[in-house]
């Protein structure tokens, strides 16, 4: 029998555990849903995780670089959501007003944000392997150890002189965390999806093969910057290769030399032995001696059709050349150009 003393006790029991429960269940809203990233801001954050980094990482990561307000409540639902044990490597653009609920499911999904690279006006491994891990997880080292590496790369059907041919400069979107194996394998596949059908068939048009053509196209690049000269540079060097005269270009031997703060190639630089001496021995060298764009590549399909055999850049150093037919033409157009280095005081 229930006493109106034992009524009111158990009445005022339900009230107290309708109160602990509506105030856990305020507590667990505000803990799931209300805003905790960025309070204070309008711009989103990057927040990087490296591969086989810890929660407490992630955590640290978080409230270091200001992008949550409250480390207690956000661990809560990550272990709530079992995020702990599923962290996801990668780069993620965290927006300004997510709550922890939202965060750790962005996190646990592993959606990242692409970044993109782009690598241009390059001339060594080095210069490659620099430009593209800058913004990436892997360090130069590993990506230029990939570059050296000549059985590596042997299964891509290129040897240490012509790898840099496979790697056709542009912008790419990759993930931050893309290891070095996988991003040669997107390399390979955007220089096949380069070599298409009508290009190939050009560059068999001329006799040569891709990497060939990307050796030639290094030379013509190497000449000049303008590039609407370069078809018409590219068909000098093919004329003279198909007459078998060694090209003299002189990029070849700055190359060989591994020198290129050289400005004005000298004779003594000719008795280099090299077999990027282009001088000494005829025909194409060995690989390219920079990574040729878009535009000399083509400019090598392309080339224009003429019978000048010789060029040399012009005296008023505009950038732009000279064309001959014969060396005697050339010889006067070299010296007036050579009179004009000797009054820049270019040596």
């Amino acid at each position: 029998m229930i006493t109106k003393k034992n009524q009111k006790y158990y009445m005022i029991a339900m009230v107290a555990i309708s109160v602990l429960i509506s105030s856990f269940a305020f507590y667990f809203y505000q803990v799931f849903f209300s805003p905790n990233t960025l309070t204070e801001s309008d711009v989103p954050a990057e927040l990087k995780i490296p591969s086989n980094a810890t929660f407490q990482q992630v955590s640290d990561s978080l409230t270091e670089n200001d992008i949550i307000t409250d480390v207690i409540s956000f661990s809560f639902v990550a272990k709530m959501l079992k995020y702990q044990e599923n962290i996801k490597p990668g780069r993620y653009i965290i927006h300004p007003k997510l709550s922890n609920k939202e965060l750790v499911t962005l996190l646990r999904s592993g959606r990242q944000t692409p970044i993109d690279i782009t690598f241009n006006n390059i001339r060594t491994k080095e210069d490659l392997s620099e430009k593209i891990a800058k913004n990436l997880e892997f360090s130069q080292d590993r990506f230029l150890a990939l570059l050296q590496d000549s059985v590596y790369i042997r299964k891509f059907d290129f040897t240490e002189e012509t790898i840099m041919s496979m790697f056709i400069p542009n912008t790419y979107e990759v993930y931050w965390d893309i290891s070095p194996e996988q991003l040669f394998d997107r390399m390979y596949r955007e220089y096949n999806k380069f070599w298409t059908k009508p290009r190939i068939a050009k560059a068999d048009s001329l006799g040569m093969t891709r990497t060939e053509v990307a050796t030639l196209a290094s030379i013509v690049q190497a000449e000049t910057a303008k590039k609407e000269e370069r078809p018409k540079i590219a068909g000098v060097y093919l004329n003279r290769l198909e007459r078998n005269i060694p090209l003299q270009a002189d990029p070849t031997l700055v190359f060989a030399l591994g020198d290129f703060s050289i400005k004005r190639v000298l004779n003594v630089h000719k008795e280099i032995d090299s077999p990027y001496n282009t001088y000494m021995y005829t025909g194409l060298p060995p690989g390219p001696i920079n990574l040729p764009d878009i535009s000399s590549l083509e400019a090598v399909l392309d080339y224009d059709q003429h019978n000048y055999l010789y060029f040399c850049a012009k005296e008023d150093f505009s950038g732009y050349h000279v064309f001959s037919t014969n060396l005697r033409d050339h010889l006067i157009q070299a010296r007036k150009y050579q009179n004009a280095l000797n009054q820049a005081n270019v040596y």
